[in-house]
């Protein structure tokens, strides 16, 4: 047996998808990095700042993966399934601010707009390769 014979059933558009979202995490990873040498004298970022980070990341290549599944299996079920993700990512969004909020005590304006921008970003990113996932698919 063939030493990747994983690859094969793991489907082109998801691999793809893998790829570009780890090349878009690594720069973010390296703007995150860079930003507090800019900008040595600001807090730009909360104590746990990574948690959240690591969080949106997990949550979103979740959500995509699920999206993609639900498209693939029944593409006019689609919409449902993109909306279907979108509402499970904002709830877990939202439990994931409630519980830090409880157990960090600190500075909410920075964790919110550390959150918000990070959410943003990443939903930004998942909806453009959404569309540009559907566009291939509209060409066929």
């Amino acid at each position: 047996m063939h030493k990747f014979s994983f690859v094969k059933k793991f489907p082109l558009a998801l691999t793809k998808f893998t790829s570009i979202y780890f090349i878009f995490v690594g720069i973010l990873i390296a703007i995150i990095a860079v930003l507090p040498m800019i900008f040595p004298e600001k807090q730009l970022f909360v104590k746990n700042f990574w948690v959240v980070f690591g969080f949106m990341a997990g949550i979103t290549y979740i959500a995509y993966t699920l999206v993609d599944i639900g498209i693939k299996r029944d593409p006019e079920v689609g919409v449902i399934a993109i909306m279907g993700s979108i509402a499970v990512k904002m709830i877990f969004c939202m439990a994931f601010v409630l519980v830090y909020s409880i157990k960090a005590k600190g500075n909410g304006l920075l964790f919110a707009l550390n959150f918000f921008s990070v959410y943003l970003l990443f939903t930004a990113f998942e909806i453009y390769c959404l569309l540009r996932n559907l566009r291939h698919q509209n060409l066929k």
